[in-house]
This record gives C-alpha cells, sequence and structure tokens, in this order.
C-alpha cells in the first residue's frame, strides 16, 4: 500500500542520542520530541504521538552502557515493547514504533533508520487510528 500524503513521523529522543539536521527529513514530516533522558518516554505520550497522526513513532536511545543514567535506554526499551504489544492488540501492527540505540554524532545511522521506517510505511499503510479520529 502506498501512502499518498508525506508520512508523519514522531521522534523520542534523549539529547545525546540525536541531533537533528532538515536533510534527514526529506519525504516525510517529523515532530521531534526532545527529552533529558530516553527513560522519560512514557506509555501514554507513545500512544498519544498516534492519536496525534503519526504513521510511526521513533525512540532514540543512547548506546548501551553509555546512558549518563545508567538504565534509561533498558526503561524506554521495555515501554516500547509494551505499547507495541498494545499496538497489535488493537490492530495498529506494532512495526509502527521501534527503538533504536544511536548516538548524536552517528547522523549517517540514524538517516537509514528514518529511511527504513519510510520504506515500512510504504508496506504498511498510513496510521489507521486516524479514521476514527477525525
Amino acid at each position: 500500500m502506498k501512502i499518498h500524503n508525506k508520512p508523519k513521523l514522531t521522534l523520542f529522543h534523549c539529547l545525546n542520542s540525536f541531533k537533528e539536521t532538515a536533510s534527514m527529513f526529506d519525504g516525510c514530516e517529523v515532530k521531534t520530541v526532545k527529552m533529558a533522558c530516553s527513560s522519560m518516554t512514557k506509555d501514554v505520550h507513545l500512544l498519544r504521538a498516534f492519536e496525534s497522526g503519526a504513521d510511526a513513532v521513533l525512540v532514540l536511545v543512547c548506546r548501551e552502557k553509555a546512558c549518563r543514567y545508567a538504565e534509561g535506554s533498558i526503561r524506554a526499551e521495555k515501554r516500547v515493547n509494551y505499547v507495541k504489544t498494545i499496538l497489535d492488540d488493537i490492530g495498529m501492527d506494532g512495526k509502527r514504533l521501534n527503538i533504536f540505540n544511536t548516538s548524536s554524532k552517528d547522523s549517517g545511522s540514524i538517516n537509514d533508520i528514518i529511511k527504513k521506517t519510510l520504506l515500512e510505511l510504504e508496506i504498511i499503510g498510513p496510521n489507521p487510528a486516524l479514521n476514527h479520529f477525525n
């Protein structure tokens, strides 16, 4: 299924895991949510991103053992996995939500993550919840 409008992504990220550049977002609309630590990623915020129109949500966290708060990435991963199960249960497809260990210095990997997400959206299509909220 092809998406006719620009896909909408929401990126939650730790200040140390992502440095935004406009060229990363060619072909999509992006809302970024900066946090002091990825451990601040809450289930309700991830779900609200979809309710607000995101076709996919990405959570970018520090690389393993690089989190300045020791376990922020681990906490965020548990929450993301929980919300993925909710998305599957309600028929929205948990593939719309992903977490990645990144570094703000590695923009190439982040570009690849965004491109891969956009390709996945071409297969799974736009956010199906929008038909229910509009």
